[in-house]
């Protein structure tokens, strides 16, 4: 409401209460005035109502909102059921149109002012994050990391016509071969080197694949000259603590970063759906920068913990946790008994039966497996012959010090439960 309306709402209403509610209104707008005109993320994390209100706000600037609408287009953002309405807080236009996912929709002014407050929030909380000496440019997409780093290869086809290999370290993650292979690329697989525990990028490996694609070699100099980092990405759901569904595209390259991140929101065909975009930007305004920090706060917090007490915990049922000391994220414990005889990937099924998910049994076994056209030995295990099984759990961002609590307790029954099993009676003859 503007001033004219609470002016005449005092007419009403006692001037003093009004008076009130007209401040408490202005405290929010102020805001809304502070976010279109910093575009970053506030300094405290929003409460509900003013996420609303401006979610609101923003709605009633589509289109499909405007009273006395009369739309005779294919797409008007009808939206038949209530509920999913009310999911969406009423956008339904999506984002971007025909020719690029970043260009202004006529009909959706609030949905296309959103999506541009939503690159300007995610560039700032990767700032905060680490990259805080750098000019971060941002593109949100609304599809998961996959999809996004085939567009990424795409555009960079497009802009590099003469281009086709993709030196890959071995990680054994099928969604990266198959973006690469998606984009129409050849990935130069380059094996890890084992450093101790630890597999590590192999260098020199790296190096000698370029030298075999001769005609890159230009720009692979240039960019070690300077060095420069064309583009990186990252799933919103991992990172920022959303549903599935979005991914950010970054680069720190002042000048090729932005032609990139351009030709990739050119690549994308068509509009797109603003859901991923929406859970991100509610959710940074949620957060403001201080829940931001104290969410990476709490990680690094809990990485030393978790990783000592897992350690113990391990070293009392007769493993060791490897030592993987530039993995910041997770770590591993050697199975290298117990089970009766049964494959250690067995293991997994008991721990998801103690509902513990996200763990990952990696047992080498030898057998091939072909991914993207490539065969692999012992998939899973990012090469080909790692010296002990192991299993995995990661000590992410969101992760509470009761969920570590609780996986260790559960870990430990199952372990003593593994160490003790009996062996597997033999079949009887035919």
């Amino acid at each position: 409401m503007n001033d004219e309306v609470f002016a005449l709402a005092t007419q009403l209403v006692s001037p003093s209460y009004v008076a009130q509610a007209q401040q408490a209104r202005r405290a929010r707008e102020t805001k809304f005035k502070s976010l279109l005109a910093q575009r970053r993320l506030p300094d405290n994390g929003w409460d509900e109502g003013t996420l609303r209100l401006l979610l609101e706000e923003l709605a009633l600037m589509d289109s499909n909102a405007f009273i006395g609408n009369a739309g005779v287009g294919e797409r008007e953002a009808r939206i038949a059921c209530p509920l999913v309405r009310s999911r969406h807080f009423g956008f339904g236009h999506g984002i971007g149109r025909s020719g690029d996912i970043a260009e202004e929709q006529p009909k959706a002014a609030g949905s296309s002012l959103l999506y541009k407050l939503t690159n300007f929030l995610a560039a700032d909380a990767i700032k905060r994050a680490g990259a805080l000496s750098v000019n971060v440019n941002c593109l949100v997409l609304p599809v998961a990391t996959g999809m996004t780093v085939t567009l990424t290869m795409l555009a960079l086809r497009a802009m590099r016509p003469a281009a086709k290999y993709v030196v890959w370290p071995r990680i054994d993650q099928k969604s990266c071969l198959k973006a690469v292979a998606a984009a129409g690329c050849t990935p130069l697989v380059v094996e890890s080197l084992l450093e101790g525990d630890e597999l590590r990028t192999n260098v020199p490996g790296v190096r000698a694949r370029i030298e075999e694609c001769t005609q890159c070699m230009k720009a692979i100099a240039a960019a070690s000259k300077h060095g420069r980092l064309d583009a990186f990405i990252q799933s919103t759901d991992k990172n920022f603590l959303v549903p599935v569904g979005g991914a950010i595209l970054a680069s720190c390259s002042a000048e090729f970063g932005a032609a990139l991140i351009a030709k990739v929101s050119a690549t994308y065909p068509g509009r797109a759906s603003i859901a991923p975009i929406l859970d991100l930007f509610i959710t940074l305004l949620h957060l403001g920068a201080d829940g931001w920090a104290s969410l990476l706060e709490r990680r690094q917090r809990l990485l030393p913990i978790f990783r000592e007490r897992l350690g113990a915990l391990a070293a009392s049922h007769g493993e060791r946790l490897l030592v993987t000391p530039n993995n910041s994220i997770s770590m591993a414990v050697t199975l290298t008994s117990g089970g009766g005889g049964r494959s250690v990937t067995a293991m997994g099924a008991q721990l998801w039966v103690r509902l513990i998910s996200g763990a990952r049994i990696c047992a080498p076994d030898a057998k091939k497996k072909s991914v993207a056209g490539i065969a692999f030995t012992n998939y899973g295990s990012h090469c080909d012959a790692y010296p002990v099984a192991y299993f995995t759990a990661a000590c992410a961002l969101g992760a509470t010090e009761e969920d570590l609590d609780l996986f260790l307790k559960r870990l430990d029954k199952t372990l003593k439960e593994w160490k003790k099993m009996k062996p597997l009676a033999a079949e009887s003859p035919a």
